[in-house]
């Protein structure tokens, strides 16, 4: 449960003539993790070499390269796409030949069409850009050029600038900068530049056109408008080829990277001039059919055998985890994959995410729009792929204990349900319900259960931390000192307790006074009784002892216990920001301006109901937002920073096993 599926190490040699049955045969089978060899002409290796790839490759890159780029053009590729019906693979391969040619001809000549369409069409608004300016100077375009004694300088000025030598000016007053052509000698030309520049001119060039501004203006809107539809229609006939080839170009796509990937297989294998190893991995129970499947595929020319792997380092890791639990795979993704010989915290995460998500937000009305939202995305596949469907799934586990736990605080959209809160009540006495809720939150209780869940987190990844050390540090001083080290750090955590508990009764360490029975009867721990600051003294003691003979600067870091273990008062504290919101948004949109509209309608009521309606929905809007990012951030930060930080070490292998899982085809 808290381990990865357990793997096994093979080595399968066989002759190189055997070579395509053995990659059909694992590829048939899925489940064989391969190790790259590495030539690094290492001693004992003289004559072992690299792969290569099988006859074919060359053509099958090719055709999976056309199919990739006629994919991008549709902007689509093979994750995008789902509930396709399977096809046979030997029809795709069929189709690659018969309709791959004329497809790409088609796409390739829409795409030209359309980028010279879309090319001309950035042209043309570049040339009307430049030609606006000279509409205000009463001057047709061959005016401005063609002399040999004249030179012209046009351009972008802030203020009419005086010019003290001969010349010809005109300006025009623009709203996005004033405009300025001015016609000079060309030996005085150097002049009147300087005398612009220290006006801030901006220069432009002069357009090479003839006739006047307006007709050239015309003449290009016209091109612009024509380029447009062309670009428009060349696009719309994109749209109908993506409409009709999609389907079958994932499939081409899916059926390409499973032939390539068999016929490059060989780059990742150690051979000689005879002979040829593959080195990986499998899991444990798939030994038996892949080496009957070798055996059988090659006529019994195989080798296949075992081999007693030591360095956990080096297994691939494959998550070994009940169905609920697999979309929370994807956080551990996020954080680092386990290695494979230390304790995969995955299940504890798919259980605890949830519910300190539904314990933080605990509100009816928030939790159905959550649902709403998730299955809203589900259905219209907003997220791709695996992952994005995983975290619609985590959403909606999550907004089921959000409506649980709000059932159990009586909460629905910042109001109180017809019941008591079962629980835990955090509403304030605020509105038209606060003689209800004369007596506020019991922020307290809800802050001390907090507590305790982080007391129980901390411990049991100290505890976690002990097996991992067992399990991973080689035998020795070491290893002893690991494991005791983290065993100073929960008695040191305990006897802060125990000290706590001599002055404080078990019903006030668990904030439900009056709730509880007489422990002291029972448990030795109690205010008053003797020995109890004594044997908290004791284990206290202990526990620096256990931890400075890991590393005396560990002793410095002992505050940090009461720091992890608060952190855990986000539970509550967040929880009771979220409530506060809501109720602020209901009081300011009902208690000020819909209830007094109501009581007297008449047309300002009707704009005051508007806007009490408008406070209300952008309210709670935000205070959604604000849920999905304070519940799920808190709860993950709480796992990834309080809990994995006592014994996870993390960086595992992903186990990636040869072939393709196919979605479209089928062999």
């Amino acid at each position: 449960m808290f381990q990865p599926k357990p793997m096994t190490h093979l080595l399968i040699a066989a002759p190189k003539e055997q070579m395509a049955s053995v990659v059909t045969e694992l590829y048939r089978h899925q489940v064989f993790h391969i190790t790259d060899f590495v030539d690094q002409g290492k001693e004992g290796y003289e004559g072992v070499r690299l792969g290569t790839p099988l006859e074919g490759v060359g053509e099958l890159s090719t055709n999976l390269l056309k199919i990739r780029s006629i994919e991008n053009v549709f902007q689509t590729s093979p994750e995008t796409l789902f509930d396709i019906p399977k096809r046979p693979a030997v029809t795709i391969r069929e189709a690659i030949e018969r309709e791959l040619p004329a497809i790409e001809m088609e796409v390739n000549a829409l795409t030209v069409k359309r980028s010279a369409a879309e090319s001309r069409l950035r042209e043309c608004e570049q040339r009307i850009t430049e030609l606006k300016p000279f509409a205000l100077v009463p001057l047709e375009m061959d005016l401005y050029s063609g002399y040999d004694s004249i030179t012209t300088i046009a351009g972008y000025v802030a203020n009419e600038v005086p010019i003290n030598v001969p010349h010809e000016k005109y300006y025009a007053v623009r709203k996005d900068g004033n405009f300025l052509v001015i016609f000079v000698e060309t030996q005085n030309a150097t002049e009147v530049e300087h005398i612009l520049s220290d006006a801030d001119f901006q220069s432009v060039t002069v357009p090479n056109e003839t006739g006047s501004v307006q007709a050239a203006i015309d003449k290009y809107t016209a091109e612009q408008i024509l380029a447009r539809t062309v670009f428009a229609e060349t696009g719309a006939k994109i749209s109908e080829l993506k409409t009709k080839y999609a389907d079958l170009l994932a499939a081409c796509d899916e059926v390409l990277s499973g032939d390539v990937e068999r016929a490059e297989a060989p780059l990742r294998f150690a051979t000689t001039e005879e002979a040829f190893v593959i080195d990986g991995w499998v899991p444990a129970d798939h030994i038996e059919p892949i080496t009957a499947g070798l055996n059988q595929a090659t006529s019994g020319c195989v080798y296949v055998t075992v081999d007693d792997e030591t360095n956990a380092a080096a297994i691939p890791v494959e998550y070994n985890n009940p169905a609920f639990a697999k979309p929370t795979e994807l956080f551990m993704d996020v954080y680092a994959r386990p290695r494979y010989n230390e304790i995969d915290p995955t299940l504890i995460l798919a259980i605890m995410f949830p519910i300190f998500f539904g314990f933080i937000v605990g509100d009816v009305g928030y939790g159905i729009i959550f649902l709403i939202l998730a299955l809203f995305v589900r259905k219209m596949a907003m997220f791709k792929g695996d992952g994005g469907r995983n975290l619609i799934k985590i959403l909606v586990s999550s907004s089921i204990t959000t409506m649980f736990f709000g059932l159990l605080y009586s909460e629905c959209l910042g109001y109180s349900l017809p019941w008591h809160a079962l629980i835990f009540q955090r509403h304030l006495p605020m509105g038209a319900d606060a003689a209800a809720h004369a007596g506020g939150p019991e922020a307290m209780p809800l802050l001390i259960v907090s507590i305790w869940i982080g007391i129980a987190y901390i411990t049991i990844g100290r505890i976690f931390g002990i097996i991992n050390h067992y399990r991973m540090d080689r035998a020795g001083k070491h290893r002893t000192k690991a494991i005791l080290g983290q065993a100073g750090w929960i008695a040191i955590l305990w006897s802060l307790l125990i000290l706590v508990c001599s002055f404080f009764s078990v019903e006030q360490m668990f904030g439900i006074t009056g709730m509880m029975p007489d422990f002291t009867t029972v448990l030795p721990i109690a205010p008053g009784l003797p020995g109890t600051s004594l044997g908290g003294i004791i284990l206290l003691v202990l526990g620096c002892i256990f931890l400075a003979q890991e590393n005396v600067l560990d002793l410095m870091e002992i505050p940090t216990i009461i720091s992890h273990v608060l952190s855990f008062c986000r539970l509550a504290a967040v929880g009771l920001s979220s409530v506060a919101i809501a109720m602020v948004v209901n009081y300011l949109s009902f208690g000020m301006f819909i209830d007094p509209a109501l009581a007297n309608l008449d047309a300002v009521g009707v704009i005051m109901i508007i806007v009490g309606g408008l406070i209300f929905l952008c309210g709670h809007a935000l205070n959604v937002g604000l849920g999905l990012l304070g519940g799920g951030l808190h709860s993950i930060r709480l796992h990834y920073v309080e809990f994995f930080t006592k014994f996870y070490v993390g960086g595992g292998i992903k186990y990636n096993p040869f072939g393709l899982k196919r979605k479209f085809s089928e062999e």
